[in-house]
């Protein structure tokens, strides 16, 4: 049987294959149980496999690719229009198998051990912000209806709380308080826990010479760093700079037809979280280029004042993604005075 692509629609204990030899044409249909893969592939001859790029993808192409095979993720997306007639795995893997036979659709790199664990931990960091932020939404919004009123941020509902349950005359009811103040203790416990990653990632990206190399970059810190590593790892999936920032949405969108170039707003695909990064360390850039004398200040200043800060924010965000490609790939720092 010659098999040359396979595609396999991956599942939590149910897989699904389809074969297609080099014409095209399906040999190969078939079921597996998870604690059957590895040990069907390896007795498989070596071909080409691809996965939809989701959840547990990148494990199992690492695991696929030490049994000798090509395998490749591919984006969800690209894969959707291959399907034919009703859902099912069947037809999801069939589609995967023919969308990896046309080399036009760029496939996703397969993230190493080292690269989802640092996205691991950001990933947590960022689920303990956003559990911390719809507390003090709602504490603030419970306090508003008893009458007390306590400004927006972290900093000013940490310190208002003590004041309010010390306060015996404010005339919250007493279970109320006592739910206040076990809010409170949940409060500080996700501080904790947040300063905790935190200092995780940072200790973390001490020991990665590519993650310190990053930090040579503007607007560039430890959190931004790492995220970008974990995300882009050696930049050897993107040819060029521009393709990373296109990867992130940081480039315009198009809607050109007969010939006309129309250029819309960024395309905010990719990766939200590290496109946000990339914008708030601009911003710290923008921030501060008019007191510098450095090329990078000087076309940041010049852009502010044709365009604006905020357009000249996203321009730059667009400009460190490609430069942080480059000092990816080449493995030189980045070097402030050089012509942009």
């Amino acid at each position: 049987m010659n098999i040359n692509f396979i595609g396999l629609d991956i599942a939590k204990q149910v897989f699904h294959l389809v074969g297609l030899d080099h014409n095209g044409k399906q040999v190969l249909k078939k079921k597996l149980r998870r604690n059957k893969v590895l040990s069907y592939f390896a007795n498989l001859e070596p071909c080409k496999i691809s996965l939809e790029s989701c959840a547990s993808s990148h494990y199992w192409a690492r695991e696929l690719s030490k049994l000798g095979h090509d395998v490749t993720l591919l984006p969800a997306q690209h894969v959707k229009p291959f399907v034919r007639g009703n859902k099912n795995d069947y037809n999801d893997a069939l589609a995967i198998a023919e969308a990896s036979r046309f080399a036009q659709i760029r496939p996703v790199a397969v993230k190493t051990v080292e690269q989802q664990s640092i996205q691991g931990l950001h990933r947590l960091r960022r689920s303990s912000v956003k559990d911390r932020t719809a507390l003090c939404n709602q504490v603030r919004g419970l306090l508003a209806e008893f009458g007390i009123v306590v400004n927006q941020g972290v900093g000013n509902l940490r310190k208002a709380i003590p004041c309010i349950l010390e306060d015996a005359e404010n005339g919250l009811h007493p279970v109320f308080r006592d739910a206040l103040a076990l809010k409170y203790t949940q409060l500080t416990q996700l501080d904790e826990l947040i300063d905790e990653l935190t200092t995780m990632i940072k200790k973390d990206a001490q020991q990665h010479s590519e993650i310190k190399r990053l930090q040579s970059i503007p607007g560039f810190g430890p959190i931004v760093a790492s995220t970008f590593f974990s995300v882009v790892g050696d930049g050897k999936a993107f040819k060029h700079g521009r393709d990373v920032s296109a990867s992130l949405g940081l480039v315009p969108r198009q809607h050109s037809s007969g010939d006309k170039n129309i250029l819309l707003g960024i395309s905010k695909r990719g990766d939200k979280y590290l496109r946000s990064l990339l914008v708030h360390g601009a911003r710290s850039v923008v921030k501060h280029a008019h007191k510098k004398e450095d090329a990078m200040s000087r076309w940041v200043t010049r852009l502010i004042e044709r365009r604006g800060k905020n357009k000249a924010t996203v321009a730059l965000a667009n400009k460190l993604a490609r430069i942080a490609w480059a000092v990816t790939t080449t493995g030189q720092p980045y070097k402030e005075n050089y012509a942009l």
